[in-house]
């Protein structure tokens, strides 16, 4: 049946160009802003993923610029420490040439001066942007944001790396040890802090030790095995080498004597006193006697052995003096460390020489482990940049799988839906046509 009234034929072919024209807007949409998805209506939710994984992309930028300022930072931080380091073994050759015999102390002395200032110079220069992490200015680590956690529920939380401050002051308040004065009862009672195999007897008052009969005498390829007994604070170690022969600057030997001590703090055990003075008499064999000598200081627990060399050396005998007091004042330094200690070097006399040589081999360790310190933060810093900036592009790219076009095909659905227009308007206009066939009837 046909009808004037209805045309169901240009009724479907209106749907149908109608579609094609829908569909057509919205190819044309997505190959001008480039996404498939571009608003909610679009797919509200791929819409709201994308828009979340958006802002966290957002944030991991911000994170990454305050990684690029920390490890800029720690840079600063670790270069001044690695220059302290090498401004400190500077320090360790002045204080070893002191060591020898016939040298200018006093030049020495004013050569560790200016190297000390020197270290001061760098680290109070070692800053960024007003932050030093040398001067022990603060003990509070430093926290560089370094990523934002999201977990399945969509909570977020910030992850830090801590960077812990190292104090390279030389300004860092210390005090040198003050050996006690007090003598003990009598010669058993100093025996019981410090005694050895061959010394007859202990020296328990402040007088010098003359090298007398009370001294042990280690023959050449022999050796001394001296005991800590017991330790309370303010105890007074006294060890004293003669005839020994120490490096004469320009070559060859001179006899010479040398004395070690130690005052014992609140927290040290017969073991820590051991260890102390071995560690002052190896550096001293170390840096003032010939290779050859093979003089040694070893320690085990509580007892110290001296050898006077083995089968190969021609050794004269060593002097070995004991002397043990009370009252004395343990060294001292910040709690939170420091270089302080290097105001305190004296290399002008013996006892002062030798105090330093220990000191400067703690003063160096402390300036290493910073360095370490640093250098492991900055790599820490370093890595998880690069991890952030690969972060970054994941996301990027995990963004762009969700909401964008694929160009290639919506280039060819272009093209079709054209087509399927331009057909669309053809077939719509035949249907329009049909009613006029009626008029035929009517002729």
């Amino acid at each position: 049946m046909s009808s004037i009234l209805t045309n169901n034929s240009a009724m479907v072919a209106l749907q149908t160009l109608k579609g094609i024209n829908s569909d057509l807007a919205k190819t044309q949409s997505e190959i001008s802003t480039g996404k498939s998805v571009a608003s909610a209506k679009d797919n509200a939710a791929i819409w709201s993923v994308s828009k979340v994984m958006e802002s966290d992309v957002k944030g991991f930028k911000a994170i990454s610029e305050s990684l690029s300022l920390g490890e800029s930072t720690v840079a600063v931080a670790r270069q001044g420490a690695e220059t302290v380091t090498d401004l400190l073994t500077q320090v360790k050759g002045k204080i070893v040439a002191a060591q020898e015999e016939n040298v200018d102390r006093s030049k020495i002395q004013t050569d560790i001066d200016q190297l000390t200032k020197q270290i001061g110079s760098v680290v109070d220069a070692a800053q960024f942007n007003g932050l030093n992490l040398l001067n022990g200015s603060s003990t509070d680590p430093v926290n560089v944001l370094s990523s934002l956690d999201r977990d399945s529920s969509g909570n977020v939380s910030r992850n830090e790396i801590e960077v812990g401050r190292q104090n390279l002051s030389v300004t860092t308040p210390t005090t040198a040890q003050d050996f006690g004065t007090t003598g003990l009862a009598d010669a058993a009672a100093a025996e019981a802090l410090i005694d050895s195999a061959n010394s007859t007897t202990i020296h328990d008052n402040s007088a010098p030790i003359d090298g007398g009969t009370s001294n042990a005498s280690v023959a050449n390829n022999a050796n001394e095995v001296i005991t800590i007994g017991q330790v309370s604070e303010g105890d007074s170690f006294q060890i004293d080498l003669g005839n020994v022969p120490v490096n004469v600057a320009g070559g060859g030997t001179a006899t010479g004597a040398r004395t070690f001590e130690y005052v014992a703090s609140a927290t040290d055990g017969t073991a820590d006193v051991a260890q102390n003075l071995t560690n002052q008499i190896s550096s001293f064999f170390e840096a003032a006697t010939g290779s050859s000598l093979n003089l040694s200081a070893t320690v085990s627990d509580n007892q110290i052995t001296i050898t006077n060399g083995d089968s190969g050396t021609s050794n004269g005998n060593l002097e070995i003096g004991l002397r043990a007091q009370t009252g004395g004042t343990p060294g001292s330094s910040a709690a939170s460390g420091g270089l302080g200690a290097l105001q305190n070097l004296d290399v002008t006399s013996d006892a002062g020489a030798t105090g330093a040589l220990n000191a400067i081999e703690g003063l160096i360790q402390k300036s290493v482990d910073a360095a370490a310190s640093f250098g492991s933060a900055e790599g820490r810093i370093s890595t998880q940049s690069e991890f952030v900036s690969k972060l970054t592009d994941s996301l990027n790219s995990g963004i762009g799988s969700l909401v964008d076009a694929n160009m290639e095909e919506t280039s060819a659905r272009l093209q079709a839906l054209q087509v399927q227009q331009q057909l669309g308007t053809q077939s719509l206009s035949i249907a329009n046509q049909a009613p006029q066939s009626i008029l035929s009837l009517f002729r």
